[in-house]
């Protein structure tokens, strides 16, 4: 399992998400306290972010974060007002190479995931291929679970002009849970997508267990605005996703809004929070 990081909120150094904190994404990856599976997320790091004009750029490694000094001396010089971020544990079987490495990227939109899909190469892997048009299966690079869960949510993005990052990651969730249910597998889906104006955060399961993932809003040192983590990054103010839900934020108004799902991923309950 990987550990996961997005902020959105007022412009800070990537350091200040990465390192600062007493359990920063750095310390996750080698001291995890909520691991579900492995020991340490040593299998790679990547990071996404948006400069002031709106604009996507990634960095991906296939060191250990805790080994990457690039990293760490660029994380001193830039900043950003939305970042995701993780580190990676690969799953069994999946290769060391940059192309499976997050975050995955299309256009505007960047995207981490936490979880699997049971037996992959045996269940969904081509379902899924099956279901995409030829445009977005040509976006796949690799072979993980992940990035083909991100296609998925491209196509579902594209497939409407009226798509926002609620209605294609509800489309994704249901689309995912009907092929679990037809192809009789089990898959959880923590994952943090943003276009650089909004960012939506997602924990959800079908047949198994979802991974933890938690949120603070804008009272941590040195943050103005929310931040969503696999693990706390301090020792306060952080509120446990449930089961079944989206938090969403953009970045006009960082006020949460809390989003539970049905069970087959469809949206049935929204809840407005203030910081």
């Amino acid at each position: 399992m990987c550990r996961l990081v997005g902020y959105l909120g007022k412009s800070i150094l990537l350091e200040e998400l990465l390192y600062k904190p007493e359990h920063s994404l750095y310390q996750q990856s080698y001291n995890s306290q909520e691991l579900k599976s492995g020991v340490m997320c040593g299998d790679g790091v990547g990071i996404g972010w948006y400069d002031e004009a709106g604009k996507s750029f990634i960095y991906r490694n296939t060191i250990p974060l805790w080994n990457d000094t690039n990293l760490q001396q660029l994380s001193q010089y830039i900043q950003s007002h939305c970042t995701v971020g993780y580190a990676r544990l690969a799953g069994i079987g999946e290769a060391l190479d940059i192309s499976n490495c997050q975050p995955f990227r299309s256009e505007n939109l960047l995207f981490v995931h936490n979880g699997e899909i049971s037996s992959f190469q045996q269940t969904l892997y081509r379902p899924i291929r099956d279901s995409l048009s030829d445009l977005t299966y040509h976006l796949i690079k690799g072979m993980t679970d992940s990035e083909h869960i991100f296609a998925l949510l491209v196509e579902m993005w594209q497939s409407s002009p009226d798509s926002n990052l609620l209605s294609a990651l509800s489309m994704t969730l249901q689309q995912l849970t009907n092929l679990a249910q037809k192809y009789d597998t089990s898959f959880s889906a923590n994952m943090i997508v943003s276009d650089g104006q909004a960012i939506a955060a997602v924990r959800y399961a079908y047949g198994m267990q979802a991974p933890t993932l938690y949120w603070s809003g804008n009272q941590q040192e040195n943050f103005n605005g929310v931040i969503v983590a696999s693990e706390p990054l301090s020792g306060q103010n952080w509120t446990p996703f449930l089961e079944q839900s989206i938090l969403l934020v953009e970045a006009d108004s960082l006020v949460p809004t809390i989003i539970s799902l049905g069970d087959k991923g469809d949206v049935k309950v929204e809840l407005a929070l203030t910081n």
